[in-house]
């Protein structure tokens, strides 16, 4: 992408801050952030930063493209407050896109999520049934819905991506002010080069498909070049468990910590998930690039 005006709401949180530092490089680009999750400290200085709402009036959407990532990210978080969660995730998103539709911007790329498959073992494809367990899979869903909506309503081209297990490390990236909504790999790593136990639900052997936030920020760009329309997969098709995970960072921080196990505390819990990217594989020629291994040596280098 070169020489767009783009908007990505969300744009101080984690991927939101990575995809417009990476954008800003050879466009003009606006991060849309309410502060919730995000700081503008992750942001580079040629991002211009606007402190708003989706939910708010007059938002910057006279754009080229519109980045939609700003959410309430996770089962606990939405649960806290259910209607504030479909406030944010679904009345934001058809705000947001509305606004940009007025202004004339009919490209828009906006995140999802691979929870609504469940525990899978097996690659998961679009094509399989999905369904909402909880509120924020459910407002998910609702996104999803809505971009059909403005596509065939309207002719947007509207890409919903469902991210798989998105990570980057504290040290090393833009995830640290999250805290406990952080992803395992940089909780673990940092609390392991401390000489703490990371802390894991049940036995360990649940397993994610871990994709680095740059592969996911490559995902995110070609979906906007090409004009995407429908659901699109983000993961790379392999799957780790925490124990694996613990294993790795050991190896790399040169310790030999156990993890501490719990009971899981959740109501709701995905066991497992690996990806099926083939569909926009096939689309864009987007292929992982960041391997978990490589992945893991990124996110512990800072602490050796």
């Amino acid at each position: 992408m070169n020489g767009k005006r783009v908007l990505v709401t969300g744009g101080a949180g984690f991927i939101g801050s990575n995809l417009a530092n990476h954008l800003a490089a050879d466009n003009d680009v606006v991060a849309v952030d309410d502060l919730y999750l995000g700081t503008p400290e992750n942001l580079s200085d040629d991002v211009e930063f606007v402190d708003a709402s989706v939910l708010d009036d007059d938002l910057p959407t006279d754009v080229d493209v519109l980045f939609h990532l700003a959410a309430l990210s996770s089962y606990k978080m939405h649960e806290e407050d259910p209607a504030q969660g479909a406030r944010v995730n679904v009345e934001g998103f058809v705000n947001t896109v509305d606004q940009a539709r007025q202004d004339g911007c009919d490209t828009v790329v906006y995140a999802s999520t691979s929870s609504i498959y469940g525990s899978r073992t097996e690659p998961s494809p679009e094509t399989m049934p999905v369904e909402a367990r909880t509120g924020y899979e459910a407002s998910k869903l609702a996104r999803e819905r809505y971009g059909e909506y403005f596509h065939n309503h309207y002719g947007m081209q509207c890409a919903g991506l469902r991210f798989f297990s998105v990570y980057q490390g504290f040290e090393s990236g833009n995830e640290a002010h999250k805290g406990e909504y952080a992803n395992t790999v940089a909780q673990f790593a940092d609390e392991m080069a401390s000489g703490e136990a990371p802390v894991l639900f049940g036995d360990g052997t649940q397993t994610r498909d871990f994709t680095h936030v740059d592969d996911i920020v490559r995902g995110i760009e070609l979906a906007a070049d090409e004009r995407l329309q429908g659901i699109y997969n983000l993961g790379t098709g392999e799957s780790y468990s925490f124990n694996t995970m613990v294993e790795m960072i050991n190896v790399e921080l040169g310790t030999d910590i156990d993890p501490e196990y719990i009971e899981n505390p959740l109501d709701v819990y995905v066991h497992d998930t690996m990806a099926d990217s083939t569909k926009i594989r096939e689309a864009t020629g987007w292929e992982p690039q960041i391997s978990f291994e490589e992945g893991v040596a990124r996110v512990c280098a800072p602490y050796r």
